[in-house]
């Protein structure tokens, strides 16, 4: 049914195909990261959570720029160099003897992530009309989705062997599937570099209105972690639900957001309606917390229910919130500065991963129902907040129009 759906178009097509590829190294590496870095690599969880840490501040702090640099000098351009550049990158984990040399690697190969990232978002901007920009989104996600539980799959099967052969086997298959899709995007027409304006070179930085969309979707956009960190939690130590329950809700997320986001990215592709997306898909979220709340101490098959119910409520909030922050991001930006405007966007969503952890678990598993009632209400606020604040950046557009004439 996906295959028969996909955007016409061969470059469209080509692209979902780069992002397959891509995806289904990052999913791989993603459940072998850890162990990798502590079994072959003898590293402390210590030393690993720094060094991720590490990698993570330097994508962040690197993401404007390196957007801007795909603006400048052709985002294609920029993607084919910084995926080709991760694969000896990831093959060099192989060579890695010591601490510093480990986290040089990974420290570059932010760097390079944080290029690709950017450019990505930016090919999208150059190669696709505005209205189909979301739906291409849409479908982006679907099959990182679909690569990334592939990629899991397979690692899966290689923790269970245990093997430190095929642990370092799969690093080199990921720098491959790294190569490959840098390769894939020589089929990919050229997205012309724009010029350079008047004015400072990194405009995101002054454009108030966006940069607080940024913040408070980045904020919004934390609820991605609930399923992930919170809920595992929340289910071993409030509720008396199997632990089976915990995969049950992760595969049934994976599942719905496949089956559902390009559905629930129609309407989104301008940025007053994908403000109004994003506040209905708050407003599930927050359901949602609600309905996770009242599963506090409740029996074995009344919390099984209630935390499937919750799980249902909040991957419909996730998928619409999803469609109506990519919306506003491309709607809001300047044609000729796409890249650092969707690498900033991506910084948004990088903060709120990083407070996230720390922060939903402190209230859900640290006060319980009172704290699930204020992250309901918290998630309401925020998603309120986007249809004014998208208002308030089309007026600012509006006037600077005339200025710029």
């Amino acid at each position: 049914m996906l295959i028969r759906t996909l955007p016409e178009g061969r470059e469209v097509r080509t692209f979902l195909g780069i992002v397959l590829v891509l995806t289904v190294g990052q999913g791989l590496w993603m459940a072998l990261n850890a162990v990798y870095a502590t079994s072959v690599l003898h590293l402390s969880a210590e030393q690993f959570g720094i060094g991720v840490g590490i990698a993570a501040g330097v994508a962040l702090a690197l993401s404007t720029p390196t957007g801007h640099l795909a603006d400048r000098v052709g985002a294609r351009r920029v993607q084919i160099w910084s995926l080709v550049a991760m694969g000896p990158l990831s093959a060099a984990l192989l060579l890695v003897s010591d601490y510093p040399s480990y986290l040089l690697v990974i420290s570059v190969q932010a760097v390079a992530y944080s290029a690709s990232r950017g450019a990505r978002l930016a090919m999208i901007a150059g190669l696709v009309p505005p209205e189909k920009r979301v739906p291409v989104r849409a479908y982006m996600r679907t099959m990182s989705n679909v690569g990334a539980t592939a990629g899991a799959s397979v690692a899966g099967v290689l923790l269970a062997i245990g093997s430190t052969a095929y642990y370092r086997g799969a690093v080199v298959a990921v720098a491959l599937a790294y190569l490959a899709s840098g390769l894939l995007t020589l089929l990919l027409p050229t997205v012309p570099g724009q010029p350079p304006r008047p004015g400072p070179a990194l405009v995101v930085l002054r454009d108030r209105p966006f940069l607080a969309f940024v913040a408070l979707d980045g904020l919004l956009s934390m609820h991605n972690m609930l399923l992930e960190v919170v809920l595992p939690l929340w289910v071993l130590q409030h509720t008396g639900a199997p632990r089976w329950t915990i995969a049950a809700i992760l595969l049934l997320n994976t599942v719905l957001v496949v089956l559902l986001q390009v559905r629930a990215s129609r309407g989104t592709d301008e940025p007053t309606s994908a403000a109004r997306a994003s506040r209905t898909g708050a407003l599930c979220i927050t359901a949602a917390c609600l309905v996770f709340a009242l599963s506090d101490g409740a029996s074995a098959v009344t919390a099984s229910a209630l935390l499937l119910l919750g799980a249902i409520a909040h991957v419909l909030g996730e998928v619409r919130q999803a469609a109506g922050s990519w919306g506003i991001a491309f709607g809001l930006a300047p044609d000729d500065a796409q890249g650092q405007y969707q690498g900033t966007h991506a910084m948004g969503a990088d903060i709120g991963k990083m407070i996230a952890p720390a922060l939903l678990t402190w209230l859900a598993i640290g006060h319980g129902t009172v704290g699930w009632i204020v992250m309901a209400a918290g998630f309401a606020v925020l998603g309120a907040a986007m249809p004014p604040l998208v208002a308030w950046s089309r007026r600012g557009r509006k006037t600077e129009v005339p200025a710029s004439a």
